[in-house]
C-alpha cells in the first residue's frame, strides 16, 4: 500500500475503497432496509408513491462542519437508485454551512426515497468525523506535531472513516495488521527490560523479512510507557539506521505518559541524535491536545476521532 499521508484526497479514496468495500457496505445497506431477495421492498412508499412518479431532492447541510464521503454517492445510487441523476455541487474536505445544497438528485420519487436514509447514514458519519478531525487539527496548527488516527473504527468501515479523517486535515496511521509493525505493550508480555533491546531486534528483523513478498512495511513503531523503556533502546542503537540498519525502529509510540515525561522523551532523542519519531496517544482530548503538542512530540494519535465521532445534521429535501 502506497503512503497515503502523501496522495491527493482522490487517491486515498481510491486506494481505500480499491478492494470493494464500499460496494459490499452498500449491499448490505440496502438488504437491511429492502429487504434480500423475495421480499416487497418500500411497502409505504409502492403504497403512497405511483411507480411513474418523479422528483427532484436536494442534500442539504443542517449544520456547520467539514463534508467528507460526498464521493460515495455514485455507488450509494448504483445501489438503490439506478435511474436518478446525479449532479454534486460540493466536494470533500470543504467547509459546508446550514443551507447549503451538496447535491441534487432527479428521478423517480420511490428510488429517491430507498436512497435517502444510507446516504444521510453515511455522509453524516464520515462527515462528524472530518468535522471533528478539523478541530483537533485547529487545535495544534501551531507546533510541529502531526495529528493521526488509529484502528479504533467501525468494523467494515475502516477505509471510509480513514478517508474522512484525511478530508479533515489529519493524517492515518497504519490501516490494519498488515501494512506497518506495532509492537506493543501486550507483545511485550513477560519481556524482562534487561532484554528489551535484543527481543525488539529480533522482532523488529523478522517482521520486515515476512512482509517483503507483500512490498515490505510502511513503517516499524515500538510502543513504550516507561522513560527507562525508551533509554533502553536508545542506548542499543534501534532508533539509529546506521547503528542498526535491519532492526531500526522508524516511531517510538509514548503511550500514557505525561507532558512532564513527553518532553524528557524529546531531551533524550536530541541528546542521543537519533531521527525516530516520536507519537504521543493515550487519553488525548481537545483538551490536552495542544499542550501534548507543544511538548515537541511530532505525531499525536487520537481514537475518539472515529469512536467518538458525531453525525453531522444533513437532511434530503424534496421539492
Amino acid at each position: 500500500m502506497r503512503d497515503l499521508n502523501t496522495l491527493s484526497l482522490d487517491a486515498v479514496y481510491a486506494e481505500l475503497t480499491r478492494d470493494g468495500a464500499l460496494a459490499a457496505m452498500v449491499k448490505l445497506a440496502f438488504d437491511e432496509d429492502l429487504g434480500p431477495g423475495g421480499h416487497p421492498g418500500d411497502v409505504t412508499s409502492r403504497a403512497c408513491i405511483p411507480e411513474s412518479a418523479n422528483t427532484q431532492a436536494a442534500l442539504v447541510v443542517r449544520q456547520a462542519g467539514v463534508l467528507a464521503g460526498i464521493r460515495c454517492l455514485p455507488t450509494i445510487l448504483n445501489r438503490f437508485a439506478p435511474s436518478c441523476s446525479l449532479g454534486v455541487h460540493a466536494a470533500d474536505g470543504q467547509r459546508i454551512e446550514p443551507g447549503q445544497h451538496l447535491a441534487i438528485l432527479e428521478g423517480p420519487t420511490r428510488e429517491v426515497l430507498a436512497a435517502e436514509r444510507t446516504m444521510l447514514n453515511l455522509l453524516s458519519r464520515l462527515s462528524g468525523i472530518a468535522t471533528g478531525t478539523a478541530g483537533y487539527v485547529q487545535r495544534v496548527a501551531h507546533t510541529r506535531a502531526r495529528l493521526l488516527d488509529t484502528r479504533k473504527t467501525t468494523p467494515g468501515m475502516r477505509g471510509l472513516e480513514k478517508y474522512a479523517v484525511r478530508c479533515g486535515g489529519g493524517f492515518c496511521h497504519r490501516v490494519g495488521l498488515y501494512d506497518a509493525m506495532l509492537i506493543k505493550d501486550n507483545h511485550l508480555a513477560g519481556v524482562p527490560i534487561d532484554q528489551l533491546s535484543a527481543f525488539v531486534a529480533r522482532a523488529i528483523a523478522k517482521g520486515r523479512a515476512l512482509a517483503q513478498e507483500s512490498g515490505g512495511l510502511r513503517f516499524v513503531e515500538l510502543e513504550v510507557d516507561t522513560l527507562e523503556q525508551f533509554e533502553r533502546v536508545l542506548t542499543a542503537g534501534l532508533c539509529d539506521p546506521k547503528s542498526s540498519p535491519s532492526g531500526v525502529i522508524d516511531i517510538v509510540l509514548l503511550d500514557n505518559m505525561t507532558c512532564d515525561q513527553l518532553r524528557a522523551s524529546v531531551r533524550m532523542r536530541a541528546a542521543a541524535g537519533a531521527s525516530v519519531l516520536l507519537e504521543a496517544s493515550g487519553g488525548v482530548t481537545l483538551e490536552t491536545i495542544a499542550e501534548i503538542a507543544e511538548t515537541g512530540v511530532d505525531r499525536i494519535s487520537v481514537g475518539g476521532l472515529t469512536h467518538q465521532a458525531r453525525s453531522l445534521d444533513l437532511a434530503l429535501d424534496i421539492a
